[in-house]
């Protein structure tokens, strides 16, 4: 997809529990000041009538800045939704939401135009795919003479939650009933009798922090703090500051084998937490690289990848390089590259969280009007 030499203009929002941020991206780049107003999640006339409002702003932006009318609305909302047809379901941050609204249907209605709409998690990914981590994993695999390529993608947001989107072949996957991604519903490897998300997200470092100093859960400090403490940054339980992380990654690293698994796909990471990577991927990675024991005591491999830490300079060249060789064809002077090792690169946003999911959301409404 030739997305940054794309004229088209796609107007965005970016959804959030206090306020709405409405843009629009015309050829990948953003070409109208933000339009911020209240969310009004408790209120669910004022919150439309606030979209509303606010995408009418950006289609006067539009017309004073490019003389041009937008071909589409594209945006990341919370779930759960049944995205595919632009119903919004009972949201924890916006409240007023609950018990279903057609809120694609109403913008439809309202400016004339087709609505996409779908999880951040989802769009994060996507953009990662189209413009981030994808094309740089293979842009190294190329300057390494290397004949592997990637065209699959697992992405997963850390923050409040623990969100997730895959991209196959060039695609977002959806779903048959847009639950797509949801890795945060996986078994906690941590507390196994709970969701993964519990663990890996900003109260589960909060919470594995304040169990090892005595604090209370909601005097913790921030995971920036806790980061900042592990890092010798600050003064801090270093020790703890550092299990904190340490636990998160396992968690992390085993919801992450089990989801790439089935998927075989790199895996992105993005969100507010991904900052404090250093101290938690390399315990992913170490967690994905672990086996199962069967009944007579033999080590079995948990996945049939390797995964590497892309982030680290010897496991990213060790990553490119592998095993890459040229196989002769009997009977013929020619070769076949082959490259024998399964492998999963495991990194950090290339675009950033929030231009990913801009991106993604805009390439998502290019790529479905072209399909029209």
């Amino acid at each position: 997809m030739k997305l940054y030499e794309d004229s088209r203009a796609v107007m965005t929002l970016d959804a959030g529990g206090t306020n709405f941020v409405f843009g629009a991206i015309r050829g990948g780049k953003e070409v109208v000041d933000p339009v911020t107003l209240p969310s009004a999640g408790d209120d669910l006339d004022q919150s439309l009538t606030n979209i509303l409002e606010g995408f009418s702003q950006v289609v006067v932006l539009l017309g004073e800045s490019l003389d041009e009318r937008p071909v589409a609305i594209s945006f990341a909302f919370p779930g759960p939704a049944d995205y595919e047809r632009g119903v919004i379901g009972d949201l924890g941050n916006l409240p007023a939401y609950r018990g279903g609204v057609p809120l694609g249907a109403i913008l439809e209605d309202r400016f004339d135009l087709p609505v996409f709409i779908n999880n951040d998690g989802d769009l994060f990914t996507f953009g990662e795919a189209i413009g981030g981590y994808l094309p740089w994993l293979n842009r190294l695999m190329e300057d390494a003479n290397s004949p592997k390529r990637f065209r699959n993608l697992l992405g997963v947001t850390l923050g409040t939650g623990f969100g997730g989107g895959i991209v196959t072949d060039g695609r977002l996957h959806i779903g048959d009933n847009s639950a797509g991604g949801e890795i945060w519903c996986l078994r906690n490897r941590v507390m196994p009798t709970t969701t993964a998300e519990e663990s890996v997200s900003i109260r589960g470092v909060q919470r594995s922090y304040a169990a090892a100093t005595g604090l209370d859960p909601d005097a913790a400090p921030s995971p920036k703090e806790i980061y900042r403490i592990g890092m010798s940054e600050v003064e801090g339980a270093e020790e703890a500051a550092r299990n904190a992380w340490l636990e998160f990654g396992r968690a992390l690293g085993d919801a992450l084998a089990n989801a790439v698994t089935l998927i075989d796909a790199p895996i992105v990471i993005g969100g507010g937490v991904a900052g404090a990577h250093e101290l938690f991927l390399p315990a992913v990675v170490e967690e994905m690289n672990t086996g199962f024991v069967s009944p007579e005591g033999d080590e079995i491999p948990r996945m049939e990848l390797q995964a590497f830490n892309v982030e680290d300079d010897g496991e990213r060249l060790a990553f490119c390089h592998a095993e890459a060789k040229e196989l002769a064809v009997p009977g013929s002077d020619r070769t076949v590259p082959w490259d024998p090792l399964k492998r999963v690169g495991v990194g950090i946003t290339k675009l950033g969280t929030s231009r990913a999911t801009a991106v993604g959301a805009y390439a998502f409404a290019l790529a479905e009007l072209d399909r029209v």
